[in-house]
């Protein structure tokens, strides 16, 4: 434990460069998610046959071993950050088509015929009934993926990649068990804080949806 915090002490602002590294991954990964994931999961809920091929595809990405994947990714990319944030991305899919896709789903039909009955268009339903509704179902996509990447993340100096994952591959490589706790516990610290702060998210959107 000793050398632990003198480890820490010593290394400090290295180790938030790291945490900043690791956390701009993650965003981008996570945000690149958001964009294409959101869509697709509107797109499978008003088609059937658009669902199961999405939720396939998504489904096949997701059974891939991460490093597998970022060893695949890196031949398309090269080593570096690039195809780790690629990683994160095809990571993250899956959670958020398929919550964004059982959240619409779960819609009641009687909510949308009477918008409809009220003069609204199917997009007006869609932004302003639909995706309300269905956001607390959505939330736990997007909480599912971020932990996910946060973890996935600490392996990415295997493809050249940064973040906390440099200070867990050095201590290990290195017998040095400071060095390697000090990657490991910042980024399990990331990953419970990211899961608490979108449950107090989701908790609030299931009041607001009542």
């Amino acid at each position: 434990m000793n050398m632990f915090l003198r480890y820490v002490r010593e290394n400090w602002a290295d180790l938030l460069v790291f945490t900043g590294q690791h956390i701009m991954m993650v965003l981008i990964g996570l945000l690149l998610a958001l964009a294409v994931g959101i869509p697709l999961g509107i797109l499978a809920s008003r088609n059937r046959a658009s669902a199961r091929i999405i939720l396939t595809a998504a489904n096949i990405v997701q059974v891939f071993p991460s490093l597998a994947l970022l060893v695949l990714l890196m031949v398309v990319f090269g080593l570096g950050t690039t195809t780790v944030v690629v990683g994160l991305f095809l990571y993250s899919l899956l959670p958020v088509i398929r919550n964004t896709f059982v959240g619409l789903t779960q819609v009641d039909k009687s909510i949308m015929e009477a918008g409809k009955g009220v003069g609204m268009s199917r997009m007006q339903i869609m932004v302003q009934v639909q995706l309300p509704l269905a956001l607390p179902f959505m939330l736990t996509g997007i909480r599912i993926a971020a932990v996910i990447a946060i973890g996935v993340a600490t392996i990415a100096p295997l493809v050249g990649g940064d973040g906390l994952g440099r200070e867990i591959y050095s201590g290990i490589n290195m017998n040095n068990s400071a060095r390697l706790y000090a990657g490991a516990i910042p980024a399990a610290i990331l990953a419970l804080l990211a899961d608490f702060a979108l449950e107090r998210l989701q908790n609030r959107a299931k009041v607001a949806g009542r």
